[in-house]
């Protein structure tokens, strides 16, 4: 059974005057750069906490949140899916408005510290930059809403609404023992939500062009395992046929095919709203998109220049995981790989699955599903997304801004398949080519990024929940 645990903060403590009726800009710049120096000592912390999933280790976390929450006198809830698993979240009181959730994920990928300039978990400071796994993802983004959280109570604003702040375990696994375990065990953490803020968008910066975008959709994982069988035996006597020639055969089948390119209406629109911050050869095809479904030799091109675009005008397949023999003269039995496969948010995952099977070309093999969401997207005219939509124009003018298709997933179906509007946006701005560091090697964000994020994110929060 999974075990639960239950926390309340009892104290209470000062408020500071941070926030008052003006608008941020006129308000103490003390208290701001008080925030600012807090959250990117926090976001440090964070980063050296090693939650690398697996096997998660988020009750370390959790532990840092809570101490955090006593110290400012906020009551808090902590349950824990699993050893070592564990969530968080606390709420703030205010009006009868529907409560906005401030939701971020507390696990990482792993890093081999081999492959990058410094420690990955020692948060090292270089050239401005704070480098270190989830520091783009998302740990940063966590200590924004944390900072925004803490700002509203010591300052006691008054509120239209509940705010939530949430902590979770396992997004990087698919959210089974985070997002996914609260909603199913503990519908009371985001009771009366109505809006909810996380990762999926933000800022990029390239060719001195910043855009934004604001994440409503995604596409969604559909993982499989495929297993070969056959007979085993000594590796110096190969058979006609095995378990592993069975796969190879197969997979390769599956990574020479091709899924039929199409746009879908959120891709159409998504493409359209960047176009003017493309580059100029692209510009003509991202406001027209079937143009590069039309052409293949385009779109492998596309798939070079930017895969992420690329990525959504089809459905996908990655090879990503293979075993087989545990000895070098062993045949084995049996042969498994997993495939991290994407879909279009409108595909029939039933029809897909038959699409697969008629790729392999081998009745023989296995298929099982190992992880599938449904899809579902958050409109553009709710209250939230005006928001986000206002601070950008504000504090970054003259950037693009635009309703992302994201080829990734995110805890957000969760609360999506709720009635949950949900959002992806971090008031982060990255170089492209940094851009790479999540999931890969010198993930790393800007001090100074970090510090404009406070005062945006404190501005987005206050404007829309406050009286």
């Amino acid at each position: 059974m999974p075990r639960i645990t239950r926390r309340r903060a009892l104290s209470v403590v000062s408020a500071v005057s941070l926030l008052a009726a003006a608008p941020l800009a006129a308000q103490q710049p003390t208290d701001l750069a008080k925030l600012q120096d807090e959250a990117v000592r926090r976001t440090q912390e964070y980063v050296r906490i090693n939650t690398s999933n697996p096997p998660g280790n988020e009750d370390q976390t959790m532990k840092w949140f809570a101490r955090i929450f006593k110290e400012e006198g906020i009551p808090f809830d902590t349950a824990s899916s699993a050893p070592g698993r564990g969530n968080i979240w606390a709420r703030l009181k205010g009006g009868s408005q529907p409560a906005l959730v401030l939701l971020h994920h507390m696990d990482v990928v792993p890093a081999d510290p081999k492959y990058w300039d410094v420690d990955p978990f020692a948060a090292t400071i270089k050239n401005g930059e704070i480098y270190g796994r989830g520091a783009l993802d998302t740990k940063t983004l966590g200590v924004l809403e944390l900072e925004a959280f803490l700002a509203l109570h010591r300052a006691h604003v008054p509120l239209d609404r509940d705010v939530i702040f949430m902590a979770t375990a396992d997004e990087e696994a698919g959210g089974n023992f985070g997002a996914g375990w609260v909603v199913k065990h503990h519908p009371e953490a985001f009771k009366g939500a109505g809006m909810l803020l996380n990762e999926g968008g933000g800022g990029d910066l390239e060719d001195g062009k910043t855009s934004f975008s604001i994440e409503v959709t995604q596409k969604t994982p559909f993982w499989v395992k495929l297993t070969a069988t056959g007979t085993p035996g000594h590796g110096s006597t190969p058979p006609p046929a095995s378990a592993v020639n069975r796969l190879i055969r197969a997979l390769d089948r599956l990574q020479t095919y091709q899924f039929a390119p199409r746009v879908v209406p959120a891709v159409a629109a998504y493409m359209a709203a960047v176009a003017p911050s493309v580059p100029e050869k692209w510009k003509q095809y991202f406001l027209n998109p079937a143009k590069l479904t039309a052409d293949p030799n385009l779109l492998t091109e596309l798939q070079i220049d930017n895969p992420e675009f690329a990525g959504l005008l089809r459905n996908t397949c990655s090879i990503t995981m293979l075993q087989a023999s545990p000895k070098i003269n062993v045949i084995p039995p049996e042969a498994q790989a997993q495939v991290d496969c994407r879909l279009l948010p409108d595909q029939d995952h039933a029809a897909f699955l038959r699409e697969l099977a008629a790729a392999l070309n081998d009745p023989q093999i296995k298929i099982e599903t190992v992880l599938d969401f449904t899809a579902a997207v958050s409109p553009s005219t709710t209250p939230l997304y005006q928001a986000i939509v206002r601070v950008i124009e504000k504090n970054y003018p003259g950037a693009s801004i635009a309703p992302a298709v994201s080829t990734g997933f995110t805890d957000s179906h969760w609360f999506r398949d709720l009635g949950i509007a949900s959002y992806g946006f971090a008031p982060i701005v990255t170089p492209h080519d940094e851009e790479s560091g999540v999931h890969g090697n010198n993930e790393r964000t800007s001090v100074a990024e970090v510090r404009k994020g406070t005062g945006v994110m404190l501005e987005l929060v206050r404007g829309l929940v406050g009286r």
